[in-house]
């Protein structure tokens, strides 16, 4: 699998590149004639599209590498002649991982923490938010009549995850489910805010970085490093786990 991943990889680079950049490299005329042709195409469509996803992450973090450099490793290892060997290649990418990770921490993250300050300081003149002593705010949607969970509880409930600018990165209303899990075992900000509700309440948090993920990039990017996280999340049930089966608190 190693030595099958490597050269897709380098041929994905150059199909990512190419449809990326239409000045320096012409649209793609080739005609998908025959089966073998498609299969060839969807392959090499797959996989760059993957390597293309990766160069925009990079360069959110404006973490640039001239392209046309890029293509050129590409065809020297296609004519069997490249410049370095792949023992200093492999060096040189690993190096280049950490780079690029802590350039996203540093370029992202910053980022997301002004727009997070500034997103709380907002928040929290809005009617109706209230703020706790560890700065989580929260909105009271509906009123729940139920019991409340201790830390140590499972809880079922329903919730949606958003950035500030209101992207969706999870939702157990998309997956048509609720989730359970112990209280003890979520950010900070999910099992102090949880603990305030009561089964059948909906409330609105809001969860500055501190109390969510910190520094961590989350999901593949989809939560930059130092996020404020907005979470709407309805508690349909409480369950003390000394009363629950075990298997209930597997996640």
């Amino acid at each position: 699998m190693k030595h099958l991943m490597k050269p897709l990889a380098v041929s994905a680079v150059a199909l990512a590149l190419a449809a990326c950049s239409q000045e320096k490299f012409p649209a793609n005329d080739t005609q998908l004639q025959t089966e073998k042709d498609k299969q060839a195409y969807a392959l090499g469509s797959s996989v760059g599209g993957f390597i293309a996803r990766n160069l925009e992450r990079q360069e959110e973090a404006d973490f640039i590498l001239e392209r046309d450099v890029i293509i050129a490793g590409f065809v020297d290892a296609i004519k069997g002649d490249p410049q370095l060997s792949d023992e200093e290649a492999e060096e040189i990418l690993t190096a280049m991982r950490q780079e690029v990770m802590e350039q996203r921490q540093n370029v992202l993250g910053q980022k997301s923490a002004e727009e997070g300050k500034a997103y709380l300081e907002e928040n929290k003149k809005k009617e109706g938010v209230k703020v706790t002593e560890s700065g989580l705010q929260y909105e009271v949607l509906e009123e729940g009549e139920g019991d409340s969970p201790a830390e140590t509880d499972m809880v079922e409930v329903h919730y949606e995850g958003t950035l500030i600018n209101g992207e969706v990165f999870d939702s157990s209303y998309e997956r048509g489910e609720p989730t359970s899990f112990p209280l003890n075992r979520v950010i900070q900000g999910w099992t102090e805010g949880l603990q305030l509700m009561k089964e059948g309440a909906k409330y609105r948090f809001v969860i500055p970085a501190e109390l969510a993920y910190g520094e961590r990039e989350v999901g593949g990017g989809q939560i930059p490093p130092n996020s404020t996280l907005i979470f709407t999340v309805e508690l349909l049930d409480v369950k003390n786990t000394e009363e629950s089966p075990a298997g209930d608190t597997e996640q």
